[in-house]
Parts: C-alpha cells; sequence; structure tokens
C-alpha cells in the first residue's frame, strides 16, 4: 500500500502539476476532496482544476521536484521545491517576468487510491520577496 500511495503523488506531481494535465485530476483525487493552506479551502476536484489553471496560467514553466516523499498507509508527506517564472497575474500581483524558486510541503491523507485530504504549506514570503513585492530588512 505505501507504495501505491507514493504512486498516486508521484503522478500527481508529474503529470497534474509538472505536465498540467489537468484531467488525471478526475482518477488521483477522491470526489471529497478537500485542500487546505493558511487562509485557503478548497473542495472537489473543480476547484483544485481551477487552482492550478490560475497557477499554470501566471507560471506557464511551473515545475516542482521531490525533494523528500514519504509514505504511511494512508498518508503521504511531500517536501518539495516549486519553480515558475511570474508572467501572468498571480494572487492579485501583476506579471513581473521574475523567477521565483520556493520550498514547500504537504501533508496527504489518501483513501482507495485516491488523494482526499492535503494540507499545505507554502514559503509565500520568499515568493513576494523573489518578485520585488516584499522586502524585509
Amino acid at each position: 500500500m505505501y507504495q501505491e500511495n507514493e504512486e498516486t503523488i508521484r503522478r500527481f506531481v508529474d503529470e497534474v502539476i509538472n505536465k498540467q494535465c489537468l484531467g488525471i485530476i478526475d482518477e488521483v483525487i477522491h470526489p471529497d476532496y478537500v485542500f487546505r493552506a493558511p487562509g485557503q479551502e478548497l473542495n472537489g476536484r473543480q476547484a483544485l482544476k481551477e487552482f492550478f489553471n490560475g497557477y499554470h496560467t501566471a507560471l506557464p514553466d511551473l515545475h516542482v521536484t521531490i525533494d523528500d516523499l514519504v509514505c504511511t498507509e494512508n498518508k503521504a508527506v511531500l517536501l518539495f521545491t516549486l519553480t515558475g517564472t511570474h508572467e501572468n497575474e498571480l494572487m492579485g500581483i501583476p506579471a513581473t517576468g521574475k523567477q521565483v524558486k520556493i520550498n514547500g510541503m504537504t501533508c496527504s491523507r489518501i483513501e482507495n487510491g485516491q488523494i482526499i485530504e492535503e494540507w499545505e504549506l507554502l514559503d509565500q514570503l520568499t515568493m513576494l520577496q523573489q518578485l520585488d513585492i516584499v522586502s524585509i530588512q
């Protein structure tokens, strides 16, 4: 079962995020999917498709590298590095043309080979610094 969970997460990262094949969401994401991040919650496959459509539009070369992946019987913890070029509006920020490289972590709960729940932490402060939106002295 651990291997099946690892394959589900790797497929999600490779095909949905990196290759922008949003149709794969219907295969690897449970219909009752819930995504949570600080200040954000998404419910269902369609909301996740819209979320990634926005990121793929803003960062057309979006790429996630798996830095570490640990799976248990029903959970997976993914440490990743996200890179991309800010070519369109993102979070209300007009395109800057700047590159971003940030780290994140997702804890996923998996049920019957599909991701049903996720909690994500993404280093948005570093991203805002790289886009010259925020400066920390």
